[in-house]
């Protein structure tokens, strides 16, 4: 996975025979680990989604309040831009390569369903303590999700009106007071 993963950074395309090359494996290694090509971008995907999933987990552990850890979660997902070799990891997670590959709509349906649940999570925390008074769940937590799933996007196809940072910080104030945590006139 690491020969393939190098690859795909590197924008190279990934046919078996370059992975089987980088990795100094044979055919037959190759396929005890993978059936396939997409079998093997899929694992790929998965390995690197689960890391973000585990740092945005992290931060939203190490949050004090419902409120810190909802904007830790914005800040985390659009803050994944920000760094070169990531960006260059996302963008090479929407090349034809990967784009093609069957079950990639599945993994990425989990991804958002993961995404979802870890928003539901923070939001549920504010209404317990009535931090988040305004809140309908699951709602909510999908409308947030997609609010910096467009802003991601915007971001990673360079359209985006304002840097990754303050559009972060627009999505949390509008969240904020979605969720009945901010008035009009307060601001993140």
């Amino acid at each position: 996975m690491d020969a393939a993963s190098r690859l795909l950074s590197a924008g190279r395309g990934l046919g078996v025979t370059d992975v089987l090359d980088g990795a100094g494996l044979s055919t037959r290694a190759f396929y005890r680990h993978f059936e396939s090509k997409d079998a093997l971008l899929l694992a790929l995907f998965r390995r690197d989604s689960e890391r973000v999933n585990a740092q945005l987990e992290a931060a939203i552990d190490a949050a004090d309040t419902p409120r810190a850890a909802l904007v830790a979660w914005i800040e985390g997902t659009l803050g994944l831009i920000a760094d070169p070799r990531r960006r260059q990891r996302i963008l090479a997670f929407g090349s034809e390569d990967v784009t093609r590959a069957r079950g990639l709509a599945a993994e990425r349906r989990r991804l958002q369903e993961t995404r979802v649940a870890a928003l539901i999570r923070i939001i549920a925390a504010g209404q317990a303590d009535g931090s988040f008074g305004q809140a309908v769940l699951p709602g909510d937590a999908r409308a947030i999700q997609a609010a910096c799933s467009q802003a991601f996007d915007d971001q990673i196809n360079q359209v985006a009106a304002v840097p990754a940072a303050e559009a972060a910080a627009e999505i949390a104030d509008f969240a904020l007071r979605a969720l009945g945590a901010l008035e009009r006139t307060d601001r993140v």
